[in-house]
């Protein structure tokens, strides 16, 4: 403890969260300092979640606290903070509809070696945080706890259940057809990346290991429940076809593949509702993605995440014509939902799949009386 201070508070509000109670060139951190009469002490480790607060007394402590929880509401619910993670249902672990989405890309950029991605940037397919499910907003505020001891807590760390999907071996056939041009804004990195292909439940922003660690122990304790929701009996998806979700054919934003479940008694979007519901319940979800329509839908291409050099005036969107007269009828396959995940966007399982912090399977066998 510093000199001529006697109090002190510890808040666990996440790393993600640190640059907004710091300020433009530490601005906010040194305002609060000097009108509380505190001292705000920052982790030296990303992997710590908590700040110190030491003050005069426990009153300048707690207005300290009460400013910094202030900062972190407006934070959340600002589009300044990424979404961290999203519940998703792999679709990456099928190696036939990975090797049919290469060919699509390869065919469509005029690859002819057929070579996989693993050069592709981790971040090209967060498809996932375009209003394509719709974003959610909290439900209830998030806290930041201060208490007023010498000793600090010791936080536990998420246990993460590790991801079943298999490595894939890539074999895509060469390219069949001549490339779509540059000028019609297509490019290698606005497609969605082969090896991270799922389908999106619901986002989330957990800013702290405590949020994340909530996060898990909610979808594993609902598991019974969404088994019940599948009716306790496998649940597939048919992908047919290309759709635009955002903008014309001539000025697409967003082309993905249309989702039917198969069977038509939508089990499936039950079984998410539940999952959806769960979330809303514990105070994890923002409160404009918890009124969302969820829609399932398989992103392709998404502009958004155009890596480019400089600006150009068409760099939010692409010419899909083209895409459309030869791929809008394609039969992507039928495939079986395996599994859901809780997922840490832009953090990578071995198999190259999104980071998996927890999962509950589906059915993947009839049940026999």
């Amino acid at each position: 403890m510093l000199d001529g201070f006697h109090a002190f508070g510890k808040a666990a509000v996440g790393a993600s969260l640190i640059r907004f109670i710091k300020g433009k060139g530490g601005s906010t951190q040194r305002k609060i300092e000097e009108e509380m009469g505190v001292k705000i002490i920052f982790p030296s480790s990303k992997k710590d979640d908590s700040i110190t607060i030491e003050g005069l007394s426990i009153e300048s402590v707690n207005s300290a606290s009460e400013k910094i929880q202030t900062i972190i509401d407006e934070a959340v619910k600002s589009p300044n903070l990424d979404y961290s993670h999203f519940i998703s249902l792999p679709l990456a672990i099928h190696p036939e509809l990975v090797n049919k989405l290469l060919n699509f890309q390869n065919s469509i950029l005029g690859n002819s070696d057929g070579c996989p991605d693993e050069n592709w940037d981790s971040d090209s397919n967060e498809d996932a945080t375009d209003n394509e499910v719709g974003h959610r907003q909290l439900d209830k505020q998030p806290d930041v706890a201060v208490e007023l001891k010498t000793d600090d807590d010791d936080n536990e760390h998420v246990k993460v259940n590790r991801s079943k999907i298999p490595l894939v071996n890539y074999a895509p056939k060469a390219s069949k057809s001549s490339p779509l041009s540059a000028d019609l804004g297509i490019d290698k990195s606005i497609f969605s990346k082969p090896k991270t292909f799922h389908l999106t439940v619901l986002m989330l922003k957990l800013w702290n290991k405590d949020r994340v660690s909530a996060a898990a122990e909610v979808l594993q304790s609902i598991s019974s429940k969404v088994m019940d929701a599948l009716d306790n009996r496998p649940v597939s998806i048919r992908l047919k076809g290309l759709d635009c979700m955002k903008g014309s054919l001539a000025k697409a934003r967003v082309l993905y593949a249309p989702v039917e479940e198969i069977g038509s008694e939508d089990r499936l979007l039950c079984a998410c509702q539940v999952i959806t519901d769960a979330y809303v319940e514990a105070g994890l979800v923002l409160e404009k993605d918890a009124n969302q329509k969820l829609k399932l839908h398989a992103t392709v291409m998404n502009a958004r995440h155009r890596k480019r050099v400089k600006w150009t005036r068409n760099a939010d969107s692409f010419d899909a014509r083209g895409i459309f007269k030869q791929f809008g009828s394609e039969e992507w396959g039928e495939y079986l939902i395996r599994e859901a995940h809780l997922s840490q966007r832009y953090t990578f399982d071995e198999n190259g799949y999104y980071h998996c912090c927890a999962s509950i399977p589906f059915p993947e066998n009839m049940l026999v009386d």
